[in-house]
Order: C-alpha cells, then sequence, then structure tokens
C-alpha cells in the first residue's frame, strides 16, 4: 500500500508549482507504475475529470482554489488544508483513493477550498466519482463507471461498458457511448449524440436533445421539450412540459406530452406506434406503402390516404388496416390530428 498525505509533502518543490490558480495543479504524481484499474474520487467542493485517452502517461493532478476563485499563495493554501481538510491520496492493488474532505460540519465558507481532481489511466479502468460540488467529465474508458455530483453538470465522450451517473443541478452531455446508459438530473437539459445500446436518460428540468441514437432508448423529461433525429430502436419519449419533435426515426416509437404538440416522421415501422398529445396537434409522417393498423383519435382527423385502406373514417376517429394491416399505430390527440405518408 502507497499512501501519500499531501500536506507532509509541501516541501518538495517537485510536486508544486509556485504560484497557485485555476490552471496549475497544486500537486501532481506519476501512476505510470502502478497499474491503475479503478479509480475512487470523493470531493467536497470541486470538479472531477477522469481520461484514458492514452495522451499524457498516467498520472494525477490535484487543483486547489479558494471559494469564488480566491486569489491565495501556496502557503494560504496550505494553511488552510492543515486547518481544516483531510486531503490524501491512497494507491493499492491497482487501485486509486483520491478523498478531500472538510475537517468541520459547519465551514465559514469564507474559508472554503475547491479541491478537484484530473486523473490520466490507461483505457481499461473502472470508476466511482462523487462530488457535491463541481463537474464531472470522463472520456475514453472501458469498464464500469458510477459517478454522482449535487452541483455541477456531467460530461461523458466514448465510454464503453456499464454508465450510471446523477447530477442534481446541471445538464449532461454524453457521446459515442455504448452499451448500458442511465443518466439522471434533477436541474437541467440532456444531450445525447452517437450513442448505442440500452439508454435511460431522465430530467426533471430541462429539455432533451437526441441525436444518432441506436439501441432502445428511454427519455424523460418534465420540465422541457424533446427533440430526436435520426434514431433506430425502440424509443420511448415523453415530457410533461413541452413538445415533442421526432423525425428521421426508424422502428418503434411511445411518444407522450401533456403540454405541447407533437412532430413525428418515421422512416420505418417495426413494432408500434403509440402518440399521446393531451394538450396539443400530431402531425405524423409515416412511410408509403408500409402496411400499418390505424386507431387515431382527436378533435379532427385528417388521414390522407396513401394506398388500400379497410375501415372506417370519420371526423374525429379512424381505425382500420392500410395496405393489408402490419405493426399497430395509434394516435391521441387533444388537437388535430394530421397522418401523411412519404
Amino acid at each position: 500500500m502507497k499512501k501519500y498525505f499531501l500536506l507532509l509533502l509541501l516541501a518538495s518543490p517537485v510536486y508544486f508549482a509556485s504560484a497557485q490558480d485555476s490552471k496549475t495543479p497544486y500537486y501532481s504524481r506519476s501512476l505510470s507504475n502502478d497499474g491503475i484499474k479503478q479509480v475512487f474520487v470523493s470531493t467536497s467542493g470541486g470538479s472531477i475529470s477522469v481520461s484514458g485517452a492514452g495522451v499524457q502517461q498516467p498520472h494525477i493532478d490535484v487543483y486547489v482554489t479558494g471559494n469564488n476563485n480566491q486569489g491565495l499563495t501556496k502557503d494560504e493554501i496550505k494553511k488552510r488544508l492543515e486547518e481544516d481538510y483531510i486531503l490524501d491520496i491512497d494507491i493499492h492493488d491497482g487501485e486509486l483513493h483520491a478523498t478531500a474532505k472538510s475537517r468541520r460540519n459547519n465551514m465559514n465558507w469564507r474559508r472554503s477550498l475547491s479541491i478537484g481532481f484530473k486523473i490520466y489511466v490507461n483505457k481499461q479502468t473502472a470508476t466511482s466519482l462523487n462530488t457535491s460540488g463541481g463537474s464531472l467529465h470522463l472520456d475514453n474508458l472501458t469498464g464500469e463507471q458510477t459517478f454522482e455530483t449535487s452541483g455541477g453538470s456531467i460530461s461523458v465522450d466514448k465510454l464503453t461498458g456499464p454508465v450510471k451517473g446523477e447530477t442534481s443541478g446541471g445538464s449532461i452531455s454524453v457521446s459515442n457511448t455504448k452499451p448500458l446508459i442511465d443518466l439522471q438530473t434533477s436541474g437541467g437539459s440532456i444531450t445525447a449524440l452517437n450513442c448505442d445500446g440500452n439508454i435511460k436518460l431522465e430530467t426533471s428540468g430541462g429539455s432533451l436533445s437526441l441525436t444518432n441514437l441506436k439501441g432502445k432508448v428511454n427519455a424523460q423529461t418534465s420540465g422541457g421539450s424533446v427533440r430526436g433525429n435520426n434514431i433506430d430502436g425502440e424509443l420511448t419519449a415523453g415530457t410533461s412540459g413541452g413538445s415533442v419533435n421526432l423525425s428521421a426515426i426508424s422502428g418503434s416509437v411511445d411518444a407522450s406530452t401533456s403540454a405541447g404538440g407533437m412532430h413525428v416522421q418515421m422512416l420505418r415501422v417495426d413494432k408500434f406506434v403509440k402518440i399521446d398529445a393531451n394538450s396539443g396537434h400530431v402531425d405524423l409522417e409515416l412511410p408509403a406503402n408500409q402496411g400499418v393498423d390505424v386507431d387515431l383519435r382527436g378533435n379532427n382527423v385528417n388521414f390522407n390516404i396513401n394506398g388500400k385502406f379497410e375501415g372506417h373514417k370519420e371526423k374525429e376517429r379512424v381505425n382500420g388496416k392500410l395496405n393489408g394491416g402490419g405493426p399497430m399505430v395509434e394516435v391521441r390527440g387533444d388537437g388535430t390530428v394530421n397522418v401523411s405518408f412519404k
């Protein structure tokens, strides 16, 4: 076991910069000979970044700044750390444990420090990260990644393996990641790009932007709009506070909104299309010449038939089979329902 209490290393100029700012590491240490496979980081007031890109040799950088970027000298930071914080790094059996926490339950905010970590490791590394006051960034990693922040955004790119993350106060961006994704935020938007697999995205206070996704996607928001483009697979998308706009969708869709209109463009229908708009209009475009069963309801249903239709067609409801029937297309709208074919 190798345990490094940072406060005991202050006398060594190899590890520390002579001046402190948000771009200069307070402490740096190589990890090249430690065979790190798992990273555990916990900090009460800073950001965490873990990268397996391989551009840099494995190492850890620790950043320490004063609250609201106070211009503190290295000696001032050293004094505050000694009096108010526990800060250490523990390395053993291929595991890196980095911890920064306050010694006091009621810290004077004027004396508080932001303690963040940037960690560069081999690509085959798993993580468990927690911060109560900063953002999280992960990229180019394989293995299981779990992370949580109470006060910052989450950004992940090029992860392969189970990914589970949560923030209570920021946005989420995920890209080029597969095959298991579970991300939640209580206070921001979610952007997902070029992802594949079983994808779960949830926000209570922002919009959803979904682009180039493949697999089983469940995306929900309680306070914003949903936009999706070029999605192949099974998509479940819902909002309680905005519109839904889905284009170039192939597969199956279950989409709903309680407070807006809906536009859905299907390039291919596999198992089903289910649309529910409680307080808005619906525009649905289906692929021409594909056989489907339809059950369409609204205040005014415009069904521009393209092909052979068998069934009932009325002002407020259309029910029957198009081109011999096939997957069920079910629409519920509180306003006008427009169904066209292309």
